[in-house]
């Protein structure tokens, strides 16, 4: 499995979910199961078939997040190489203007918050250039030429 990058703060946003979905709503589903049986016939019980699919949804996620967490690394902001890599902050500009963006895991992509992800063809296309270098990324609206105008 590929890692799968996070900020600190990511990743333990993550933790407090999967911890929310063991301690706390998991106990509340497997309530809403047993009430649901001790009304009786199951086979046209809205309520069992209801908690029974949220059992499933929840027991899912926990599945995912666990396996997440397994591969996941923490990126860190302080790129003393001056090389774009996943946790670097960066300036750019185009014909559209000057834009600022962070590299990050896909699982914490943003891009209107500015937050792109590193497998992204944007993302992908940082990676490894330098403050100075220029660049042309195939997006959606053509070819579009940018500028490294700081990395941090």
């Amino acid at each position: 499995m590929d890692n799968q990058y996070f900020s600190k703060e990511g990743l333990e946003k993550l933790k407090r979910e999967l911890e929310e979905r063991l301690n706390v709503m998991r106990p509340e589903i497997a309530q809403r199961i047993k009430e649901a049986k001790e009304l009786g016939d199951l086979s046209e019980n809205a309520e069992y078939d209801s908690a029974k699919e949220a059992q499933a949804l929840n027991e899912g996620r926990i599945e995912d997040i666990k396996s997440t967490l397994e591969s996941a690394v923490i990126i860190t902001g302080n790129n003393l190489s001056g090389t774009v890599g996943v946790g670097s902050g960066i300036k750019v500009e185009s014909k559209d203007g000057t834009r600022s963006f962070v590299i990050v895991g896909a699982a914490e992509s943003d891009p209107i918050k500015g937050f792109i992800s590193n497998e992204s063809p944007l993302g992908k296309a940082f990676l490894g250039h330098k403050k100075g270098d220029k660049l042309e990324v195939r997006t959606p609206k053509g070819i579009v030429e940018y500028k490294i105008v700081e990395v941090n």
